[in-house]
């Protein structure tokens, strides 16, 4: 199974597992109801007034968990099942608290019933419809007509990084070679290195020069295996 990376954006969003024999029409479509019905769970939990929110706080912690974007550190794939169960953990929840069900202008119902006006608001601009929808890879859109084999080969072991994103937005930014993460540390190392250099240069004292750190052979008698070795008569 190939390993997908679902972002928009530079945002992560969830991960998600394919053969290489899926179409991408196929995979667009899935991607897309995920990406959105995660925008769904995330606006139903953040739509209950303050009472509501009391009486469906653990509710809304499950779900919310299950479509969380930590699911990728803990390297949980997302499919739609699971959106799926976490609206239905929510509609249930609502059920228990409203036995006589909510008015037909509830935002909340008319969430559950995709009846939902989002014209407006920022969360418009978060949806992204399937038709206007587009997979991207390595700066290479995924046509429609294609197979993810004909991108990645037929190595089912492969991960990559898969961006969504509206049609007419033209390529996204392409990942940077290193992580964030490596590039923190390579800084870091550069900084303590510049402070070693400097301390070095204030060092008047010759007798550093003695030190392990200093013998320009120490490294190589290491490798040899020879490090610490005193020669004396026996």
């Amino acid at each position: 199974m190939v390993l997908l990376h679902i972002k928009h954006g530079d945002e992560d969003q969830f991960l998600l597992k394919e053969t290489c024999s899926t179409s991408i029409e196929n995979l667009t479509q899935e991607v897309t109801k995920i990406y959105n019905g995660r925008l769904k769970v995330q606006r139903v939990c953040a739509a209950p007034n303050e009472k509501m929110k009391q009486v469906l706080k653990a509710t809304v912690e499950e779900a919310k968990a299950l479509i969380s974007k930590k699911q990728i550190q803990a390297n949980v794939c997302v499919t739609i099942d699971m959106v799926k169960d976490a609206l239905d953990q929510l509609r249930g929840a609502v059920m228990i608290v409203y036995p006589m069900g909510l008015p037909p202008y509830d935002p909340i119902r008319m969430e559950f019933e995709d009846k939902e006006d989002l014209a407006g608001t920022h969360a418009s601009l978060e949806v992204i419809e399937e038709s206007e929808a587009q997979l991207w890879w390595a700066g290479k859109e995924l046509k429609k007509t294609n197979q993810l084999s004909d991108y990645v080969g037929k190595n089912e072991k492969t991960k990559i990084i898969v961006k969504i994103q509206k049609k007419g937005q033209g390529a996204p930014a392409r990942e940077p070679v290193i992580s964030g993460e490596d590039q923190k540390q390579m800084i870091l190392f550069y900084h303590k290195r510049q402070e070693e250099l400097k301390k070095l240069e204030e060092n008047d004292d010759d007798a550093c020069l003695d030190s392990e750190w200093a013998d320009s052979h120490a490294l190589k008698r290491q490798f040899h295996g020879v490090k610490d070795i005193k020669w004396r008569p026996r």
